[in-house]
């Protein structure tokens, strides 16, 4: 690209992604600016590093570019997340309880998943919760069992609401999962609660 050209198709790609409502894809921006793919990702990776502050004369800037759900998307710098989100938001609460994010967990790595198999992995009822992951975009149904049991995945939406740009990078569970000593000790524990202590 030259550098007369560059400054057009730079500020053309940054008018697009401020109007978009999800992220916008490497080959939507080269088809909409008339690139192949390989300069659009060029020039979108250029854009991030200068909101980023790493080209020489950049400045700090509130926001960044940054790859989310298979895309890319404007976002407030984490710095100011709180806030973003008094502003928005007005002091009342938008995070999400705990029940809900057990259970978005479950679902994520556990996806397609029907409502009763969460239910059972939680070991509560899941319903409402369900409904409110399932309204605020954050799940979907994602086809039904031969039994008709409706399958449920996360969604973009999902993606965007942890930063990330595919599953792939949710962090492994492996970390947090007891020691197969400790599952002993756990069911030993749980047997003697109930009063069916094991031999």
């Amino acid at each position: 690209m030259s550098d007369v050209v560059e400054p057009r198709l730079r500020s053309a790609a940054e008018a697009i992604l401020i109007v978009a409502d999800e992220p916008v894809t490497t080959a939507a921006i080269a088809q909409a600016l008339g690139l192949e793919d390989r300069l659009a990702e060029e020039l979108l990776e250029d854009l991030a590093a200068e909101y980023r502050g790493e080209r020489p004369g950049s400045r700090s800037h509130g926001f960044l570019l940054r790859r989310a759900a298979g895309g890319w998307r404007f976002a407030s710098v984490p710095e100011h997340a709180d806030l973003v989100e008094q502003f928005i938001i007005g002091g009342a609460t938008a995070r999400l309880s705990q029940a809900a994010l057990e259970t978005l967990a479950v679902v994520a790595y556990r996806q397609p998943v029907t409502r009763g198999r969460v239910a059972a992995i939680r070991g509560v009822n899941v319903d409402g919760v369900m409904r409110t992951l399932h309204a605020r975009g954050l799940i979907e149904e994602a086809g039904a069992e031969t039994s008709g049991a409706i399958l449920y995945r996360t969604t973009g939406e999902f993606l965007e609401y942890l930063g990330i740009d595919s599953l792939d990078e949710l962090p492994p569970l492996a970390p947090y999962l007891p020691r197969v000593e400790a599952l002993g000790e756990i069911v030993e524990q749980a047997d003697e609660l109930a009063g069916r202590r094991t031999p």
